[in-house]
């Protein structure tokens, strides 16, 4: 059965290399929107002058990703894939559990952590978070709401409060962590959150519930760190932190008289809870290099168009990865993707409808090159992609446009240049396998 093209798998010929080498920082600037990173030479020799620190950012996107899936007897299907991109450091981690121990087998417990100034926090808390709120002794088979609330409240602030012992005794980085996180019963979804990760549900097609971000700017936010003694500037706690909820950050959590939950960086969480219903589609549990890029109805709706035209979660994953970093996310991408039953499904008029399109992008790109051969120019990627996304296409999928087709297009490219001066190409990669 046809599934829609593989993310980021398009094999570049050899002749082609040095071609897509000269335009590819042009072709991200372009599917960014020309955001961020764009130097002139001047730009570049005041950078290296003034360069006393190291840039979170790379020269050029890493673009190996990490995924894996998995599923559970109650027909629950789960992905998850991450990729460092632009950040000069992996700082995310996950922690997948669609099937506890013990009398909670019939739970699960997906988290994000989005780790800044270093990954020890977001690395600790993917091993050992759960087993901090499973203490509390509040989780139990016999599902008492308000209890297991209580017990992912505690939780978090049990950690923090361990973590914070270990990083005096051990001399941790100063690193913190966003958190955001499901964790399933047979009959609730509840819904964590700490900084400005964030869950969303899908369930009838449309966007049920989604948490809200911490951010310093918030009025609630915003009180509290006032009353710890701190400022927001440049939105940011004391100009600095963009979160105003995070585990570790221990420097915002150094005055001994206030509670945790009263210091410039509160370590608690939102939990929020949710009845299960046979209308429920998917969950997505992301980092913020994921909303940062897509917000929630184009998320949904492009997870969506995704599930009707492959049954690969792991594809999935890593198109709506690909499709971030395509439209502007500079940061560490992570993702979760946990369907229920009642997800979209593959079905053959939708793989129809599929094939049709890349078909017509493949058709446009063709007819690019023939304006192009009839002026006598040298194609140019980046003039094609302009005018593919200038052009009135049905059916790109929604949430992502042309954006997300983006790899359809380099291959069309690419097929349209092997015919288009073959002797020439084969001279240049002749040339490179010589070297």
């Amino acid at each position: 059965m046809r599934t829609s093209r593989r993310a980021s798998n398009v094999e570049v010929p050899s002749c082609l290399r040095q071609l897509v080498k000269e335009t590819e920082r042009m072709v991200a600037f372009f599917f960014r929107g020309a955001q961020g990173l764009g130097m002139s030479k001047g730009d570049e020799e005041e950078d290296e002058e003034e360069e006393a620190t190291p840039s979170p950012y790379l020269e050029r996107p890493i673009l190996d990703k990490s995924m894996a899936e998995g599923s559970t007897k109650k027909g629950i299907n789960y992905a998850v894939g991450s990729m460092q991109g632009w950040r000069a450091h992996m700082e995310d981690a996950h922690t997948c559990i669609p099937e506890m121990d013990g009398e909670l087998s019939s739970w699960g417990y997906f988290a994000v952590f989005d780790g800044h100034a270093g990954s020890t926090v977001a690395e600790y808390c993917s091993h050992h978070l759960l087993d901090h709120i499973l203490a509390t002794g509040m989780i139990k088979e016999e599902e008492n709401k308000v209890e297991v609330m209580e017990g992912i409240r505690e939780g978090f602030l049990r950690i923090d409060k361990h973590m914070h012992t270990l990083s005096r005794q051990e001399n941790w980085d100063r690193s913190g962590s966003t958190a955001a996180a499901v964790m399933l019963s047979p009959q609730n979804i509840y819904f964590i959150n700490c900084g400005d990760s964030r869950t969303l549900l899908c369930r009838d097609g449309q966007v049920c519930f989604y948490t809200e971000d911490h951010k310093p700017c918030n009025p609630r936010e915003k009180e509290r760190i006032q009353n710890a003694g701190g400022s927001v500037t440049l939105q940011r706690v004391n100009g600095s932190l963009a979160v105003s909820r995070a585990l570790g950050d221990f420097d915002f959590k150094e005055v001994e008289w206030r509670k945790q939950t009263e210091q410039l960086v509160s370590p608690e969480p939102e939990v929020c809870e949710l009845e299960r219903s046979p209308g429920d589609e998917f969950l997505v549990v992301a980092c913020d290099g994921v909303w940062d890029a897509l917000d929630n109805e184009e998320l949904c709706a492009f997870v969506r168009s995704r599930l009707q035209v492959t049954d690969d979660l792991r594809e999935v994953c890593a198109q709506v990865i690909d499709l971030c970093l395509y439209k502007g996310s500079l940061d560490n991408i992570s993702i979760i993707i946990i369907c229920f039953p009642g997800a979209p499904r593959v079905s053959p008029e939708t793989l129809q409808q599929e094939a049709a399109l890349e078909e017509l992008i493949e058709k446009k790109v063709e007819d690019v090159f023939r304006v192009i051969r009839s002026r006598d120019k040298d194609p140019d990627l980046l003039y094609v992609m302009r005018f593919v996304a200038s052009e009135d296409i049905p059916g790109l999928p929604p949430g992502g446009g042309i954006t997300s087709k983006r790899d359809c297009v380099i291959a069309a490219y690419q097929k349209q240049m092997a015919s288009y001066r073959p002797q020439e190409f084969m001279d240049i990669s002749g040339s490179e396998d010589s070297s």
